[in-house]
């Protein structure tokens, strides 16, 4: 635990991750990175699928401060969901808010939002809307209610289990097709449950919460307990395989995930790509101090 704080404050630093874009993937990112262009991601996703995975890829991104940067970012959204459709792959997209302006200015990020959703339901695909730190809660929840009336099925967000709100924004969302994670962001006591066997029954209880309403559940852990758990519980409750998915990222847990798919549940994994790399490998390495060997492997590579 002495690590999280350490590599969640690196991934904040912008000096580092501009000296990151210079380096290229090193540090053992390229074993969680896909690579950095669209048409290394789709390599990337083929291989899954030739494996019975499906994907969902996101343009990583950090320190978006211009109109000129979210306008940048957007058309990689754009541009990747047109890949998607012409190499037919299985894959939707995944993005965070922040890329696409909103904390530059909040009109400018709904409206990159409106372009590419409205993509993504012309071509029959699905945007999920990553969730960030506590600071930007609400306003990804406000954004997404406004995009829902407009697609209400081709996007949708995530929640986080380890924030005392989860519950009540579950509830809230019934019927959103939402993906369910504990949670990576070192948040404060007063708004965030920290006791790691209270994150994890909390987060089991909002899974079995959504799935119980009906709603389509994507349930993002490297966790095999709750995975197990998930299994039975759906086996139990009568939950057909189709109402609900598994997800990991990129890099972890390979043969979990083959077995995974095999058994005849949808397994998706999440695939990185893009320059701007660092700041999401620095919160992999907080989430799990396994991570780090990745770190180790890497730099004895070279």
């Amino acid at each position: 635990m002495v690590l999280k704080p350490m590599f969640l404050y690196l991934s904040k630093n912008k000096v580092l991750n501009r000296g990151a874009k210079r380096w290229g993937l090193k540090m053992g990112a390229k074993q969680v990175i896909a690579g950095v262009t669209i048409n290394d991601a789709m390599i990337a996703v083929r291989e899954l699928n030739d494996k019975g995975l499906v994907a969902t890829v996101d343009h990583v991104g950090e320190f978006i401060t211009t109109r000129e940067e979210a306008l940048e970012s957007a058309d990689y959204c754009l541009q990747t969901l047109k890949a998607i459709s012409e190499t037919g792959v299985k894959c939707n997209l995944s993005l965070k808010l922040t890329q696409l302006g909103l904390d530059v200015e909040r009109e400018l990020c709904y409206q990159n939002m409106r372009k590419i959703v409205g993509k993504a339901e012309e071509l029959g695909n699905f945007v999920r809307i990553d969730m960030e730190d506590s600071a930007h809660c609400q306003q990804t929840l406000d954004l997404l209610n406004e995009l829902r009336e407009e697609f209400p099925h081709s996007v949708g967000t995530v929640i986080q289990a380890y924030l005392y709100r989860a519950s009540q924004d579950v509830t809230d969302l019934q019927g959103v097709n939402l993906r369910l994670v504990k949670g990576a962001y070192k948040e404060p006591s007063q708004i965030a449950i920290q006791d790691k066997k209270e994150i994890d029954d909390n987060y089991l209880a909002i899974i079995k919460q959504h799935l119980l309403s009906g709603s389509y559940t994507a349930i993002a852990t490297h966790d095999h307990m709750i995975i197990d758990k998930v299994k039975t519980f759906c086996a139990e409750e009568g939950i057909p395989k189709t109402q609900f998915e598994f997800q990991m990222l990129y890099g972890f847990r390979k043969e979990l995930q083959e077995t995974i798919a095999k058994e005849g549940y949808t397994m998706r994994v999440y695939v990185p790509y893009g320059t701007d790399w660092y700041g999401y490998y620095m919160r992999r390495l907080a989430e799990r101090p396994q991570n780090v060997s990745f770190v180790l492997r890497g730099l004895l590579s070279k």
